[in-house]
């Protein structure tokens, strides 16, 4: 592992200064890396427009994994006058995942979602306090016994699926897996966490409120690739919409805040929004505004949602693409829950290699494909790169798992043993990272997992997949991942004997 130089003033101790209050705003690479020279570029860089040549603006994480190929573990990119490093190498994201050197940084799509999520618990700045108010009072509801409480609704929405699964069988009709797996996981989080029902399955068409989470995630990723100057005559339709799209958020996560509150006084059920207007902090006697109360809700439907139904998108792609191990999995799910219908909650965390699949997709297409970090005071960055405080870089999850120095030679192929337990221990640290890392790492990873988990088990188990042999994988890109145009031909399998 390359050795790291903290600055004369980080090794430093006694009392010092309080440090400058960080620029707000885009901080622009050359700003804070003083050797940016060392660092290589797209060849055919333009004045002014950067390397712009060959980029498509619907797909920047997908040009950037090809570039990573060719420029190496560290690299940047310009486009309009803005400058970005981007790392994926093992032993550079592993430093940059010393959580004393290192923190959050929110930036790109990131920060064009503050408009709607605000100080939620995914969008804020680490210097605002609700953050850990938030964190400290929700995190409970993560625990074990919170996520035994949440499984019966899961199933409870699973059905829901399998009933519009098996109507579509019958008709000898495909599934539209990604839009499926969307209802799937919107429904859970709203239920588990809120106490709401959207009604997805209910709907031919996707809930509004889908429809306005992916307005507002499509525009946070085109304002990444329009130049600012142009902006506002470029994105200003697009600019209508999104307002349209953020009212429709706030309006529908304002109704289910004020039906709980109507409600009050006639039985907590302890989910989410339970603790969000009722627990005060354990230390602090602190709560939640009723503003952070709407951000933090709008965080956790958009984010709660968005990435595991592209995770379960994903693995349902390469489970029906690899027989053996569908055949696999589905002999483990026999085996683990017998001729039970349904399974309880601590059969879920049995199925090993269910999970193992559930990973591998997350490897190659980690629906969250970057994270960006930012230096806490100067350091060098892999022994080789200067930084100064505040200066941040993306790393690309998405090439970080395709490392070759961590994955092996062929990291491109879909391989779920790569999970299994000795692999994961002979792996270095740090080069799985589908959930971020780092104190600001995702709070409910647990819960995806579980849900993620147990649909898997309970489709392998009720049906065979069949792949359209013409479909080619597409990835469709709006901050978050998504097979695009993904359905599957179904048979329903005999009941388990």
């Amino acid at each position: 592992m390359a050795q790291t130089t903290r600055s004369a003033a980080a090794q430093g101790s006694g009392e010092r200064d309080a440090p400058a209050p960080q620029p707000k705003g885009f901080r622009s690479a050359e700003l804070g890396w003083p050797h940016l020279e060392r660092i290589p570029h797209p060849p055919r860089r333009l004045p002014l427009l950067g390397d712009i040549l060959g980029a498509n603006a619907r797909t920047p994480l997908q040009d950037s994994m090809r570039m990573a190929h060719d420029l190496g573990p560290i690299f940047r990119r310009k486009a309009f006058g803005k400058e970005f490093v981007f790392v994926w190498g093992a032993e550079l994201a592993a430093d940059l995942a010393d959580e004393s050197r290192f923190a959050k940084h929110v930036g790109l799509g990131v920060a064009n979602l503050r408009p709607v999520a605000g100080d939620g618990l995914f969008t804020a700045y680490n210097h605002e306090p609700n953050w850990q108010l938030a964190h400290d009072i929700l995190a409970p509801g993560f625990s074990r016994d919170a996520m035994e409480g949440y499984h019966p609704l899961m199933l409870d929405v699973a059905r829901q699926l399998t009933a519009r699964w098996d109507d579509r069988e019958a008709a000898g009709r495909p599934v539209d897996v990604p839009g499926d797996m969307t209802k799937l996981t919107l429904e859970t989080i709203a239920r588990t966490g809120f106490g709401h029902d959207f009604g997805s399955f209910e709907r031919s068409a996707p809930h509004p409120f889908v429809t306005a989470m992916v307005g507002t995630l499509s525009f946070a990723q085109r304002r990444n690739v329009v130049p600012p100057l142009l902006t506002p005559l470029m994105l200003r339709g697009a600019s209508r919409r999104n307002d349209a799209d953020m009212a429709y958020l706030n309006s529908t996560v304002d109704a289910v805040v004020a039906a709980r509150r109507a409600a009050s006084g006639r039985g907590g059920q302890g989910d989410l929004l339970d603790r969000m207007l009722e627990v005060a902090h354990p230390e602090t006697g602190e709560r939640l505004t009723p503003e952070n109360i709407r951000r933090q809700v709008i965080t956790f439907l958009v984010a709660g949602h968005e990435t595991t139904s592209g995770a379960l998108s994903f693995a349902l792609h390469y489970l029906s693409r690899h027989p053996d191990v569908l055949a696999r999995a589905r002999a483990e799910v026999d085996e683990v829950w017998g001729t039970e219908g349904e399974p309880a909650y601590e059969q879920v965390a049995k199925l090993r290699y269910v999970r193992r699949v559930l990973d591998e997709s997350l490897r190659l297409w980690p629906t969250a494909p970057g994270f960006a970090r930012e230096a806490r005071e100067d350091t060098v960055l892999g022994g080789v790169h200067p930084m100064r405080r505040g200066a941040w870089a993306l790393v690309l999850a998405a090439m970080l798992h395709r490392d070759p120095a961590a994955w092996g030679e062929h990291p491109e192929e879909f391989d779920p043993d790569r999970f299994a337990p000795s692999a994961v221990r002979a792996r270095p640290a740090h080069v799985f990272k589908p959930f971020g890392t780092g104190a600001r790492a995702c709070i409910g990873r647990q819960f995806a997992l579980h849900e993620a988990t147990l649909v898997l088990g309970l489709l392998l188990r009720r049906y065979d997949l069949h792949a359209d042999p013409a479909y080619r994988l597409r990835v469709a890109e709006r901050l978050t991942l998504m097979p695009d145009g993904l359905t599957l031909r179904l048979t329903r399998r005999a009941p388990a004997a």
